[in-house]
């Protein structure tokens, strides 16, 4: 099981999750961020300082964003476990589902 981010923090990417996130396993997409279920220890952090509430426990994401679910997962598909994302820095790229949302506003 893992935490998983969904579609408040696309185009938003707030990283006060990032901040809090004790293991690192917090990455950076071009659109947003992703958590690696690998490195994630279910600790918890992120959900509580995330200010859009984008971040669920894996059997908690709403059934509308139940797709971000696989998006995080796919995420890293071809990036394996880095093991930090601290040293990895913004990510070139989304997961497909990610990239082919239109534009998301966001009140800031």
């Amino acid at each position: 099981m893992t935490y998983v981010i969904s579609q408040p923090c696309v185009d938003l990417k707030d990283r006060a999750c990032v901040d809090e996130c004790p293991v690192d396993c917090i990455y950076e997409g071009k659109r947003m961020l992703y958590i690696h279920p690998d490195e994630c220890v279910d600790c918890g952090a992120c959900e509580p300082v995330c200010p859009v509430e984008a971040i669920f426990y894996e059997d908690d994401v709403p059934e509308e964003w139940k797709g971000y679910y696989d998006a995080n997962v796919g995420f890293f598909e071809d990036l394996g476990s880095p093991g930090g994302a601290a040293k990895m820095g913004e990510i070139d790229k989304d997961h497909p589902f990610v990239a082919a949302l239109e534009p998301q506003e966001h009140d800031h």
